[in-house]
């Protein structure tokens, strides 16, 4: 092997990176990891389908609304109105249906993508379903760093600690005072939403903020950024700064849109050419350098060598996929990084 080409072993061997990668998740990833949808079959809802996901086409009649528009419509629309009891009684169907949830017992693409990111990696979602929360919680399991997750509209599984301002599992007792977390705020889909006030998603922000401003590579996977959530953006924006000044960083998507959409819809965070588009997310940087994204990425762009994909077994069960993730372990522990 010439000194331009990269093994996997090497890749596995050497640790580069320092800097977090940064994932995003919208609802088209949780889609995406259960296609089929929970154990039980109940189906992941997008916006433009959650009407019908959720069965909230005859409420929806009863009150003179049209079911056919999109959900982040109606919502606002029922805010704007100050219909209290109404967005009452959707906030209720929605918490129930997105509580009920169970992760499948074979792995899952959200097994996968936390087992591939270390522990400097931020996994930030807007998704309010339990289901990469389960899948963090079985792969705790593993023996190996895992990312950090963000929930940055609440999450339906996760409780808060007020006073000494730690996250866990709802239901569960703070560590330090051993009260019961309290459940988090969803923060619902209207076009104005409030990153600030509630002390949680205040917190989640800051984290995912951190993660932007130091990161090496942004992979943002089923979220398209709408347009009407300009708060989302201008935060997401303020952190990754000027576009001129990210020319090393490299943005990823994983996503069915074109790259023309994805150009158009993220002008602000793409330096020139720097972006890359992947349709399945086995595709991806993520599944093809698990564990390592950040070292292919110096091999293959900083340092103009040759790199073999060291792809995940997607088709493994859970106790011989962990295994086969150990391999990066000795590396990794030997290395001692810190954030």
């Amino acid at each position: 092997m010439s000194d331009l080409e990269i093994s996997i072993q090497d890749e596995v061997n050497a640790i580069k990176m320092n800097r977090p990668h940064v994932v995003i998740l919208g609802a088209g990833a949780s889609r995406a990891a259960f296609p089929k949808g929970d154990i039980n079959g109940r189906k992941l809802p997008l916006m433009n389908d959650f009407v019908s996901v959720l069965e909230l086409t005859e409420l929806l009649k009863g009150w003179g609304i049209d079911p056919r528009n999109n959900f982040e419509e109606i919502f606002s629309h029922l805010c704007d109105k100050k219909e209290t009891e109404k967005i009452d009684q959707l906030t209720t169907i929605i918490e129930h249906y997105f509580k009920d949830l169970t992760i499948c017992d074979e792995p899952t693409i959200y097994d996968h993508l936390i087992l591939s990111l270390r522990k400097q990696d931020i996994i930030a979602t807007f998704n309010w379903d339990p289901l990469l929360l389960q899948a963090y919680i079985r792969n705790s399991k593993a023996g190996l760093t895992l990312p950090h997750l963000f929930y940055l509209h609440g999450n339906i599984a996760v409780g808060y600690c007020t006073t000494d301002k730690i996250t866990g599992i709802r239901g569960n007792k703070c560590t330090k005072c051993r009260k019961l977390f309290t459940s988090t705020p969803l923060l619902y889909p209207i076009t104005k939403k409030d990153y600030a006030t509630d002390p949680f998603i205040a917190n989640e922000w800051k984290g995912l903020k951190w993660g932007l401003k130091n990161a090496f590579m942004i992979t943002v996977f089923g979220y398209s950024a709408p347009k009407t959530d300009q708060e989302a953006r201008k935060a997401m924006k303020e952190a990754w700064g000027n576009v001129d000044d990210r020319n090393m960083e490299q943005t990823a998507f994983i996503s069915i849109q074109s790259e023309d959409e994805i150009s158009e819809n993220w002008d602000e965070f793409i330096h020139t050419h720097h972006f890359e588009v992947d349709a399945d997310f086995y595709d991806s940087w993520i599944a093809t350098h698990p564990r390592r994204t950040g070292e292919a990425y110096i091999n293959q762009y900083i340092e103009a060598q040759f790199i073999d994909k060291n792809p995940i077994p997607k088709e493994l069960p859970l106790p011989k996929l962990w295994e086969w993730f150990r391999q990066f372990k000795p590396a990794e522990e030997k290395d001692n990084y810190h954030l």
